[in-house]
C-alpha cells in the first residue's frame, strides 16, 4: 500500500488534514521539525522528526514508506516576519520546496498538493480575487510562496507529475470536537490573537489600521474554517487519484469580515468585552481579500460545513481554553 507524505503535518492545517485523511483510512507519513508544530498533533499517523530541507532524509521517507503523493505545508507563514525577514522565508518556503520536488522527482511521485495562500494576489483593485486575478504579491512571504507554485507548475509541465495548488485565504477556528487545534506561539492571526486575549494570554488586542477605504475602516478578510479547507484538500487527492487535470484553486468562503466584526464576533461568543488598542497599518497588509472560490466547488465539488463566523470563533475559543487549562499551574490537596 502506498503512503502518503504530509510535509508540516504537525502544525496547525497539517494536523487537520492529518487527521481527516486517518479517518477514512489513509496510510500518513509526517516529516515536520516540530519548530511550529507539535508532536501530539499527529493523529493516525507515523512521524519522523526532521527538516523537509534534509534531501537524504526526505529520499529516505519517500523510499522507506512507498509515498506516491505528498501534500506539502511545511513553510513560514507570519506576513510580518517575512518583512522584517525576507531571506528566511525565501529559504524555508522556496528552498526547500525547490529541494522536496527534486526529491519527489528522483524517487517518481506522481501527485502533489501544495499549500499556498492568496498573499500571491497583493492588492487587488476590488478586493475580490478569482484564480486569473494578476499576481502581484506585496510582501516577501506571499512571493516567496509564488515562486513555488511557479516551480511546481513547470516541473508538472513536463508530464513528470500532476498537482493541485490551493490558494487559502484566512484560515481559522479548530477541531470541533477540540482533539487539536491552532497552537502556534506568537501568532499573527487575528481570530487565534482575539481568543488568546479573551483567555487572558495577552493583555490587550491590537487593530492595525483603522483608516482603510472600508465601511469601517479596518482589514477585510474572508475566514475559512480549518476544517472545510482541510476538506478541500482530501477532494484534492481524490481529483488527482482519479486522473485529474493540474488545477490551482481559490479556498475561500467568497465573503468577508473586517477586523472590527471580527471583534464583535469573539465578545459575543466569549460573553465579554475585549481590550482593544487602535495602532497603525503593518507594512505587507491589503485593505480587503475576498476569494472567488465558484472553481473549488465546480472543479472537485467541495462544499463548506462551517461557513459561520460564530461558529469558526466558538471552535477556536475552546481550543484556546484548552490551552490555558493545560498551562495552569497544578495544585494538589493537603
Amino acid at each position: 500500500m502506498n503512503s502518503i507524505l504530509v510535509t508540516g503535518g504537525a502544525g496547525y492545517i497539517g494536523s487537520h488534514v492529518v487527521q481527516q485523511l486517518a479517518a477514512r483510512g489513509e496510510r500518513v507519513v509526517v516529516v515536520d521539525n516540530l519548530s511550529t508544530g507539535f508532536r501530539d498533533a499527529v493523529r493516525g499517523a507515523d512521524l519522523v522528526v526532521g527538516d523537509v530541507g534534509d534531501r537524504a532524509l526526505v529520499t529516505r521517507v519517500l523510499e522507506e514508506h512507498h509515498v506516491d503523493t505528498v501534500l506539502h505545508f511545511a513553510a513560514h507563514t507570519e506576513v510580518p516576519e517575512s518583512v522584517s525577514d525576507p531571506l528566511k522565508y525565501y529559504g524555508n518556503n522556496t528552498c526547500n520546496t525547490h529541494g522536496l520536488l527534486a526529491c519527489c522527482a528522483a524517487a517518481g511521485v506522481g501527485q502533489f498538493i501544495f499549500s499556498s495562500t492568496a498573499a500571491v494576489y497583493g492588492v487587488t483593485g476590488s478586493g475580490i480575487a478569482d484564480e486569473d486575478t494578476p499576481t502581484q504579491p506585496i510582501n516577501p512571504y506571499g512571493a516567496s510562496k509564488l515562486m513555488s507554485e511557479t516551480m511546481l507548475q513547470d516541473f508538472c509541465a513536463t508530464g513528470a507529475m500532476r498537482h493541485v495548488t490551493l490558494r487559502y485565504f484566512n484560515v481559522a477556528g479548530c477541531d470541533p470536537t477540540g482533539r487539536i487545534g491552532h497552537s502556534t506561539p506568537h501568532s499573527t492571526l487575528l481570530i487565534k490573537v482575539a481568543c488568546e486575549h479573551a483567555v487572558g494570554k495577552r493583555a490587550s488586542l491590537a487593530i492595525f489600521g483603522t483608516d482603510y477605504a472600508t465601511p469601517d475602516g479596518t482589514g477585510i478578510r474572508d475566514y475559512i474554517h480549518v476544517e472545510d479547507l482541510a476538506a478541500a484538500h482530501l477532494r484534492a487527492l481524490d481529483h488527482l487519484r482519479d486522473g485529474g487535470e493540474s488545477l490551482t484553486l481559490n479556498c475561500g468562503y467568497g465573503h468577508g469580515y473586517s477586523v472590527r466584526e471580527v471583534i464583535d464576533a469573539v465578545q459575543r461568543v466569549d460573553g465579554h468585552p475585549l481590550t482593544v488598542v487602535e495602532l497603525p497599518r503593518r507594512a505587507g497588509d491589503t485593505p480587503m481579500l475576498i476569494a472567488r472560490s465558484e472553481r473549488l466547488k465546480q472543479r472537485l465539488d467541495w462544499r463548506p460545513q462551517y461557513d459561520d463566523l460564530d461558529f469558526i470563533v466558538r471552535t477556536a475559543l475552546l481550543w484556546e481554553r484548552e490551552l490555558a487549562r493545560k498551562s495552569a499551574p497544578q495544585t494538589s490537596g493537603a
